[in-house]
């Protein structure tokens, strides 16, 4: 599924089609490390079953707009009645530095499991962002899990690095990021192809560089 999303020739349908497969593959994933616990049922034959049952108390997803949200009807396909966050972080271009322009969170969420979601990672800094602000609004660091479609091995290293308690789960891992903060080989501006909008002309990645990944 990479190489088609990858390639630079696949239209815009079948792009959106294998990403929706790749995301739903990677919260399915990511929902298999959610504490579970021993939980006994009764079958309509009157019998009863033993099997697994989600032990924490609620699964809030937060998304990194804007390509952040494009995972939120895999996430909803999948946790039945799950809550939604937003985060808009943006880089200050005369400091250079991530800045938050925007958060809904839902309310209490400080025992939930949450997703946290964006489809690129590159540096790393707009995700580490995202984790302090969830853990300003009081989510333990071992409760919060970083899913990302793709990211490059600075991403994964840093946040790793500032938050080694935050699970990390990713469909691929990329060697470099370049000047413009785009990952090579990579896959291009992922909001671009996925809303069918226009790349920046100057050629850069105008998604990673707003986020820095």
């Amino acid at each position: 599924m990479h190489t088609i999303i990858r390639d630079k020739e696949t239209s815009r349908d079948e792009f959106i089609f294998y990403s929706k497969r790749l995301m739903r593959l990677l919260i399915e994933h990511a929902l298999s490390f959610l504490p579970f616990q021993d939980c006994t049922v009764q079958t309509p034959q009157g019998q009863d079953y033993v099997g697994k049952c989600y032990a924490g108390k609620q699964i809030t997803g937060v998304s990194i707009l804007r390509a952040g949200e494009t995972m939120e009807p895999a996430l909803r396909a999948v946790c039945k009645d799950v809550r939604i966050g937003t985060i808009l972080i943006q880089t200050n271009q005369l400091t250079g530095e991530p800045e938050l322009h925007y958060l809904r969170l839902p309310k209490d969420i400080s025992d939930d499991h949450v997703i946290l979601m964006d489809c690129t990672v590159s540096t790393g800094a707009a995700a580490m962002m995202a984790v302090r602000v969830l853990l300003d609004h009081d989510v333990p660091e071992d409760k919060i899990f970083l899913l990302s479609l793709l990211m490059a091995e600075m991403g994964v290293h840093s946040v790793a690095y500032a938050f080694p308690r935050v699970r990390i789960i990713t469909t691929a891992v990329d060697k470099r990021v370049n000047d413009l903060f785009r990952i090579i080989p990579g896959i291009g501006n992922f909001g671009d192809r996925y809303f069918g909008t226009d790349a920046v002309p100057d050629g850069s990645d105008e998604e990673e560089t707003a986020s820095m990944g």
